[in-house]
């Protein structure tokens, strides 16, 4: 499993690259701080799996899809955040999953389990927890 870490704080990506490697043996995480860092890792990396900080420096969100564009690359997409009003924004453009960045390292793990293994969107399945 290749994954990509954008985040501008360096703490957060080495947290999350301890969290994800100890979750699977087998991943194999890139990391970045910028934007030009996200467009380059996307062409040069081709991860399956993005880890995105909405909050990244710049435009985060029209970067990613301007790059994955240009690439042809269609990683799943997890935007985190520190602002819960930024899911909405953050599924409208794609994102497969998103994450509070307050919540507990598990909610990242889960996040991951669910755009990879069972290849579901999370509308899909807020729907099948609200009922609608």
């Amino acid at each position: 499993m290749r994954i990509l870490i954008a985040d501008g704080d360096l703490r957060v990506r080495a947290a999350l690259h301890v969290l994800l490697t100890e979750e699977d043996e087998e991943a194999v995480v890139a990391e970045c701080a910028d934007l030009e860092g996200l467009v380059r890792q996307l062409q040069e990396f081709a991860p399956e799996l993005v880890l995105l900080d909405w909050e990244l420096p710049g435009r985060p969100a029209a970067a990613f899809l301007l790059a994955r564009h240009e690439t042809g690359a269609r990683p799943k997409l997890i935007v985190l955040s520190t602002r819960l009003e930024t899911r909405a924004a953050a599924l409208a453009i794609g994102a497969d999953d998103f994450v509070h960045k307050a919540d507990p390292p598990e909610a990242v793990l889960q996040a991951c389990r669910r755009v990879l293994d069972a290849g579901a969107s999370v509308n899909e399945l807020d729907a099948e927890t609200t009922g609608l």
